[in-house]
């Protein structure tokens, strides 16, 4: 086994590796190449322009605004579902009454993980098609709730206001990831001692000190990777709002994503797209990094 062991190692490393380099990497390699030329994707036939594409990109004002609502997202979307998230998983695991049993969920825990995790069994197609319906003006049941219950002034074109589109596919992206995040961190906080939360209760502590001062420290790696993943996320964005507004109205909810598969698949400007997409790649890479300098701190060990 030691004599053979490097052939061993290279039989089960190089078949994955050559499927990562193919079907991954190459890509990529494709698409730096691509931003360089005039490329309309619908002939082998292109011209070689340079960094023409990224100057271009650089001036595009549909670009920028996109790269607005994407930095909204950016900072509303972690925040906002890591908050929830914490405070709906520290109710089902510590949230309960306290007596001879020790400190525990609020009852039925269970059942409360369930339906937080519901969103994650449906598809993004079904959630955009779904929400959809939900904030139709008319047979929709958000407006059809406020007129039954004598709030008709606050009825509204929900996707149809420019100011008011894109809050509303935001909040679609929080409710459709926070109960993710709320089992990732009620499992995390089941290896957390039960003691330490009772001897907080015993000195006076109240629930949003001992989440502020106990539950946030020992659950920080796992919320460190929460908030990449959702800035990543954030960066995209781009099958919800496809599907909910198409950008608008008025480009009002437009993101990246979507801005680059217009480009491509609208304009048929796959050089100019391919820009984007390499724009997005070093974007996405570089808020990764950043987000994982600054959450950095030290590790609190039980």
């Amino acid at each position: 086994m030691r004599h053979g062991r490097r052939l061993f190692v290279l039989t089960f490393l190089v078949p994955p590796l050559a499927l990562y380099a193919v079907f991954v990497i190459s890509p990529y390699l494709q698409a730096f190449q691509i931003s360089l030329t005039n490329w309309r994707g619908l002939s082998p036939e292109y011209e070689y322009v340079g960094p023409e594409n990224f100057s271009r990109l650089l001036q595009d004002h549909y670009v920028w605004n996109a790269l607005k609502n994407n930095a909204i997202i950016l900072v509303a979307l972690p925040v906002v579902t890591i908050v929830l998230a914490l405070f709906f998983a520290s109710m089902l695991s510590v949230g309960g009454r306290s007596g001879k049993a020790g400190v525990r969920g609020v009852r039925g825990a269970a059942f409360y993980r369930v339906v937080y995790f519901f969103p994650q069994v449906l598809s993004v197609a079904i959630i955009g098609v779904l929400w959809k319906e939900v904030y139709a003006p008319r047979s929709g049941i958000l407006n059809g709730f406020l007129r039954a219950i004598g709030l008709d002034g606050l009825a509204k074109p929900w996707l149809g206001d420019p100011d008011l589109a894109f809050w509303c596919v935001l909040a679609v992206m929080v409710w459709s990831n926070v109960g993710f995040y709320v089992v990732l961190f009620n499992a995390a906080m089941q290896s957390i001692p039960r003691e330490i939360y009772e001897a907080a209760m015993l000195d006076g502590a109240e629930r949003g000190e001992t989440l502020r001062k106990i539950t946030v420290p020992l659950l920080w790696d796992t919320i460190q990777v929460a908030w990449v993943y959702l800035a990543i996320l954030a960066i995209d964005g781009f099958a919800l709002v496809q599907i909910i507004t198409l950008g608008g109205p008025g480009n009002s909810s437009d993101v990246i994503g979507l801005r680059l598969y217009d480009t491509a698949m609208g304009d048929y400007k796959f050089g100019y797209a391919s820009a984007i997409g390499v724009a997005m790649f070093f974007l996405t890479l570089s808020i990764a990094v950043v987000a994982l300098r600054l959450s950095r701190r030290d590790r609190i060990e039980l």
